[in-house]
């Protein structure tokens, strides 16, 4: 019997997944004075709080080939879920690993999905992923993956943008009215894998009401919603709140961010991943 695997960058916010066998490929946070390695052992808080007085330079470093290969260890069927290639290598790489294992043993099988999104996105592909793992073949796993993909969104709430910019992920001119007199940036991960803003908003408030019509039009129903939060567990709350009397059939969870999207999302900031249908 063929052994399936799973596995996904951790931009993915999961560590483990109880029914399937899964490895996390971890990325990293570096800056002039310390590194920090987006895993289990990661205190995030500690981190948020290093950030908190840090002026220097910073940047993120993906997996390399072989932290994908350590990864998929020695599974028959690997599939692999990354972080969006508009703003990673992690896809480049884990696809050099693929070629590498595939090649090592050819009765191996290796997908690589480019989600062209990142934290409560993946969480929603990889649950999905994992109630597949018992009934599906791999090839049916591989087709239906891709049609889920496209029935899955992602939205931001940030009050800083200063690491996106800085690291080149947005334009350092709109990342400029983050923070400044209260304004929260509310965005979406657009088709094309990158992150976009829609709307300003001055205030929390105003911002989670913005994030809630996001969801109307983008046509939430009875879907599930995965909200992550880096250090905000009172406006997640408060999302989940708002989100149980607009749309009551609706699955939602939330979750904390790890390392590479506390990073991203800096302190305070939210993330939901949700479904279309």
């Amino acid at each position: 019997m063929r052994t399936l695997k799973i596995v996904a960058d951790s931009s993915s916010d999961v560590l483990s997944l109880a029914n399937v066998d899964f490895a996390s490929a971890p990325l990293k946070i570096i800056t002039n004075e310390r590194e920090f390695t987006d895993n289990a052992q990661l205190d995030i808080s500690e981190m948020a709080s290093f950030f908190d007085s840090y002026k220097g330079r910073s940047h993120t470093s993906c997996p390399n080939p072989q932290d994908w290969l350590d990864a998929f260890g020695c599974a028959d069927d690997v599939i692999c879920v990354t972080i969006t290639s508009a703003l990673s290598g992690s896809y480049s790489a884990a696809c050099a690993a693929k070629a590498l294992y595939e090649a090592e043993q050819p009765e191996r099988r290796v997908f690589v999905l480019d989600t062209l999104s990142a934290g409560p996105q993946l969480r929603l592909i990889l649950e999905k992923l994992e109630a597949w793992s018992e009934r599906r073949s791999f090839e049916d796993i591989c087709q239906s993956l891709q049609l889920y993909l496209k029935k899955s969104k992602l939205l931001f709430m940030l009050k800083s943008m200063n690491n996106l910019a800085n690291n080149g992920r947005v334009p350092k001119l709109v990342a400029k009215a983050a923070g400044l007199a209260g304004i929260h940036v509310v965005g979406k991960a657009s088709d094309k894998g990158t992150l976009e803003p829609v709307s300003k908003c001055r205030g929390e408030k105003r911002a989670l009401e913005a994030i809630v019509s996001a969801l109307a039009a983008n046509g939430l129903n009875q879907g599930k919603v995965r909200i992550s939060h880096c250090l905000n567990l009172r406006a997640a709350l408060k999302l989940k709140e708002m989100l149980q009397v607009t749309f009551p059939l609706a699955e939602t969870e939330i979750h904390e961010c790890r390392g590479l999207c506390s990073y991203y999302a800096e302190r305070g900031g939210l993330l939901v991943g949700f479904e279309t249908f």
